[in-house]
């Protein structure tokens, strides 16, 4: 089973993926929790070059295909091998961050997007994806607490304006509108735990969380 969690920056997707992992290795699951760009050192690498701000301006389609090319790596060196052994994958982003941002907001030809996203996934599709949808706003003071604490932050994209973020999410929730029965929408403005329960609503049909 492969469940990918979305968002825009500061959604909370990586405490959810946490909480989730533990519950479901609780219930005996075998799990498996990854994240884009990583996971992988060629990843982990192209991570370096995408997220931190002494990169700078980027190329849109220079963007697009360093982030695919991450993903490619992770699908074949550890999602892949994960599914095949049974395992429950959780991804923190998937190719959905990529037709959100380098789609809708940096307005990369969505052809273009699609073709490269086919490409570096080979077709692999998630059986569930969760978007943790908040304001912007609150997504991104929330987003600049965390960097705070960080020695090197990868603050690229946080830097963007309000209009980019913007752009960002409402991709998001037109790829929820598109298709509804593999993305579902969770409320990510509640507490850690409230929204950890809205999560489980929307997977325990799927996963072993009862």
């Amino acid at each position: 089973m492969f469940i990918t969690f979305e968002g825009i920056e500061g959604c909370g997707k990586t405490t959810q993926i946490k909480l989730l992992c533990d519950r479901l290795s609780a219930a005996g699951a075998n799990v498996v929790a990854t994240h884009e760009p990583g996971g992988t050192f060629a990843g982990t690498e192209i991570r370096k070059i995408v997220l931190r701000s002494a990169s700078g301006p980027m190329d849109p389609v220079t963007e697009l295909l360093l982030f695919s090319a991450a993903r490619s790596e992770l699908v074949d060196s550890v999602i892949l091998p994960a599914l095949l052994q049974g395992k429950v994958v959780l991804c923190d982003r998937f190719y959905d961050s990529t037709t959100a941002y380098q789609g809708h907001a940096r307005g990369v030809d969505m052809d273009v997007v699609d073709q490269v996203t086919k490409i570096a996934t080979g077709g692999l599709t998630p059986d569930r994806t969760i978007i943790l949808d908040l304001p912007v706003e609150e997504g991104l003071d929330r987003a600049m607490s965390r960097m705070m604490t960080q020695k090197n932050p990868e603050a690229r994209f946080e830097e963007e304006g309000i209009r980019f973020h913007t752009l960002v999410r409402d991709g998001f929730l037109a790829i929820a509108a598109e298709e509804p029965e593999r993305v579902r929408i969770v409320d990510g403005r509640g507490s850690v735990e409230q929204t950890h329960q809205l999560v489980i609503a929307q997977l325990k049909d799927i996963l072993p969380l009862d």
